[in-house]
């Protein structure tokens, strides 16, 4: 599975049949959840369907969170 790494999994991607699934990890208390409300997801997982335009701003914000927010060792 393809992953961004910046010193520790950032997010990760995957293709399925029906849809773009990527892992940012436990995003229950990040400050866009509403906007998470149009698609399937869990506390680590989104899943952008293929018959919608997927939303790669919102994953660049998830993105730009999950390094922001990071561990740091």
């Amino acid at each position: 599975m393809p992953t961004f790494w910046e010193g520790e999994n950032i997010i990760h991607f995957a293709a399925f049949k029906k849809h773009l699934g990527i892992y940012p990890g436990d995003l229950t208390l990040s400050p866009f959840i509403e906007k998470l409300d149009g698609y399937k997801h869990t506390k680590g997982a989104i899943q952008f369907p293929y018959d919608k335009p997927i939303d790669y701003n919102l994953i660049a914000e998830i993105v730009r969170y999950r390094i922001e927010n990071k561990v740091r060792r």
